[in-house]
């Protein structure tokens, strides 16, 4: 799968990651997409990657402390594009590709933007996927969903992200191992491409059937990876 910025756009000015120019790039060359959702002060889900606006906005606040409309006035990357809410770019995308969407999180427990994602996609007819890092969240979306919209774990071997860094020694082996397996039931797997292969994905692949993605493919020897190790990839800078 690639994502809206991680197809041929991520190096192009005017159409940078997580917008409506990336989304109808994608679609142009015939690509799934991927794309990123956090919550804004007033609940709305804002397709945009970080917890903070600082790499892409230049402010210095974090998303959740700024509303839907006023994160909406804001460029992105210095383009024309603005930060979309997960709507507009369903409206845009209108069914002509699949779409992945993850789910950002804390890890606090919080799980009112995984409802708002579902309350959106419970109008959408397109082919759609959901994601997160956090088994909480993939957890509550089999209530939240139906079951033919598939959910999948995003993880790594290796919590070396400072992301993690609050989180006890215990929960982080449950999120490289796969501990917490019989909580989330994910349909799938999204894994790092360097990882790869692990005991997880590949037991997973071979015993559950279970279908793994890997992200994020740069290079010829990722690739090579992916193509051996998983049966999809989020990928960037080439086109396959």
């Amino acid at each position: 799968m690639a994502s809206p910025s991680r197809l041929i756009c991520t190096s192009h000015s005017s159409r940078p990651e997580n917008t409506i120019a990336a989304a109808r790039a994608a679609i142009q060359a015939g690509c799934a997409i991927e794309c990123d959702v956090q919550i804004s002060r007033d609940g709305e889900a804002m397709v945009f990657h970080d917890e903070g606006l600082g790499r892409l906005t230049g402010a210095a606040e974090p998303v959740a402390s700024k509303t839907a409309a006023d994160l909406g006035t804001l460029c992105v990357a210095g383009s024309a594009e603005r930060i979309p809410t997960l709507p507009e770019l369903l409206a845009a995308i209108a069914g002509a590709v699949p779409l992945i969407v993850e789910v950002k999180s804390r890890f606090d427990g919080a799980l009112a933007l995984t409802r708002r994602v579902a309350e959106v996609l419970a109008a959408y007819d397109g082919p759609v996927a959901l994601k997160s890092f956090d088994p909480k969240v993939v957890a509550a979306l089999r209530g939240l969903v139906p079951e033919k919209i598939p959910r999948g774990i995003v993880a790594e071997s290796r919590q070396d992200d400072p992301a993690y860094a609050a989180l006890p020694e215990s929960e982080r082996r449950s999120l490289a191992e796969l501990l917490h397996f019989d909580e989330t039931r994910p349909d799938f797997l999204s894994w790092r491409v360097d990882d790869l292969p692990c005991a997880a994905t590949h037991l997973c692949r071979r015993l559950g059937h279970r279908p793994v993605m890997a992200w994020t493919v740069r290079n010829p020897d990722q690739r090579r990876a992916a193509g051996l190790h998983a049966d999809q990839m989020v990928f960037e800078g080439f086109l396959p």
